[in-house]
């Protein structure tokens, strides 16, 4: 396995095992550069939003690259303001000016129900996602998903859905192992993508991770990064040093133990979990 191993996903497009994530990453030099370390790394996966208001730097980090367009995979992602029909066509364009490029790998729906559309939330999704279907056709986008989607609102998207997501992006790590989604993920063959795969830096602090580590002479983070891939997850580590981009893609070399996956399946609770996609 490498960073350039894939997963195939449900509509035949292959997508790296391990991505590299810019959320909180600041726009300009920083997120330019990150996603030049990332790439010159090894890594082949760029994600990013439109709500992390980078998407130029990182567009700027794609393009210095010197890699050929059609050996990076790149997500974004639609923000909460534009769930509708005519602001999703529009939004799908502004990312891709921004981003510089003439089409998306992976397009997804940020949250599932955002305040000001709470009264009529499922009728926006499905509006919103025709527009993203249209932009499949129009060749923009090859792939669609969703991110924080519990399964009451993939259900209610599947009602009028035309093209299925194949990606649900989630907060997933040892500390919430979401398995009511991962599982409806799994049986309607979505795949779990894991962002904040290592919590939000609480879960350095578990003594147990660290005793972990040492047995396998690994940091807590290529730990914690191995074992969701050994869940079949993709995790999507973030960091805007050099050295942590290389550390963090360094996953390929050991397997972590039956006894000691299910030793880190132990922790939930110990360092966050998620939002709830329905009150945030």
């Amino acid at each position: 396995m490498s960073l350039t191993d894939t997963y195939t996903l449900a509509n035949g497009v292959k997508i790296p095992i391990v991505g590299f994530g810019t959320w909180q990453t600041p726009d300009g030099e920083v997120a330019e550069k990150s996603v030049i370390e990332a790439l010159k790394a090894g890594y082949r996966h760029i994600d990013t939003a439109a709500a992390y208001g980078n998407e130029e730097s990182v567009g700027r980090g794609i393009a210095k690259s010197g890699i050929a367009r059609e050996d990076i995979f790149v997500t974004t992602k639609l923000w909460n303001a534009n769930h509708s029909y005519e602001l999703a066509k529009k939004a799908i364009d502004e990312s891709l000016n921004k981003l510089g490029l003439d089409y998306l790998d992976l397009y997804l729906i940020h949250w599932p129900n955002p305040k000001e559309f709470r009264d009529h939330w499922e009728e926006a999704n499905q509006q919103t996602w025709k527009a993203m279907e249209e932009a499949v056709d129009e060749g923009k986008i090859r792939a669609l998903g969703i991110s924080n989607f519990l399964p009451h609102h993939i259900d209610s998207l599947l009602e009028t859905a035309r093209i299925k997501p194949v990606v649900n992006q989630i907060f997933l790590n040892p500390s919430d192992r979401q398995e009511e989604v991962v599982t409806y993920n799994q049986t309607h063959d979505i795949l779990s993508e894991a962002y904040s795969p290592l919590g939000t830096g609480k879960i350095f602090s578990i003594p147990e991770l660290k005793d972990i580590a040492e047995k396998y002479n690994k940091t807590i983070a290529q730990v914690v990064l191995r074992w969701s891939l050994q869940h079949e997850f993709l995790p999507l580590p973030k960091s805007v040093h050099a050295e942590r981009i290389v550390e963090n893609a360094q996953l390929f070399d050991f397997e972590l133990s039956k006894e000691d996956m299910a030793a880190i399946d132990q922790l939930e609770g110990r360092a966050g979990r998620a939002s709830d996609p329905d009150a945030k």
